[in-house]
């Protein structure tokens, strides 16, 4: 087992006209075992403007918040040029393209998902969820979004909850920050 084998899960933002959010749960996993349950997997960026979360292998997932927080800076806040800038780069460079993690990306109008196979998707009702609890969270945020009024922030937190009652990789130690 090596390094990369370290995988944290789930990550679900919700950006519609109210709000903006995106929330973590806190699980860490070697193989089978959890190694960390109260994990941070969102970052602010952009002077708090922009929000980033992962999912995948740690190492792989922090060498990419660098990259594209240095994108974010060079393209001036925009979402969807920085995103696509750094899923280029992600595909083509010898050594990035074998990282093997997703990230979530949002601003206030935008939430975007970035894949080393040069994917860069907008969702078509602000909703992204990736790893391996996203599945769960992204089915429960779009029934939550439908069928409520909730808030952007609660519906991640309670997408959440819901992942992490159906999935082992997924806990309820959960983060969301809101912009």
């Amino acid at each position: 087992m090596n390094y990369n084998d370290y995988r944290s899960t789930t990550v679900i933002a919700v950006v519609d006209k109210k709000g903006a959010a995106m929330g973590g749960d806190g699980q860490v996993s070697l193989g089978d075992t959890i190694m960390k349950a109260k994990a941070s997997k969102i970052r602010r960026l952009y002077d708090g403007k922009v929000l980033a979360g992962f999912a995948g292998a740690s190492a792989d997932a922090l060498t990419l918040f660098e990259k594209f927080e240095a994108k974010i800076e060079e393209f001036s806040g925009s979402l969807p040029r920085a995103a696509v800038e750094l899923a280029k780069e992600w595909r083509t460079d010898k050594y990035l393209r074998r990282l093997e993690a997703v990230l979530g990306v949002i601003d206030k109008k935008k939430a975007l998902m970035i894949s080393g196979n040069g994917d860069v998707i907008e969702p078509d009702d602000g909703i992204i969820a990736i790893g391996s609890g996203g599945p769960y969270a992204l089915a429960a945020a779009r029934a939550l979004k439908s069928e409520s009024k909730l808030p952007a922030d609660e519906i991640v937190r309670k997408s959440l909850l819901i992942a992490a009652s159906i999935c082992v990789y997924t806990n309820s130690n959960i983060n969301v920050e809101t912009l």
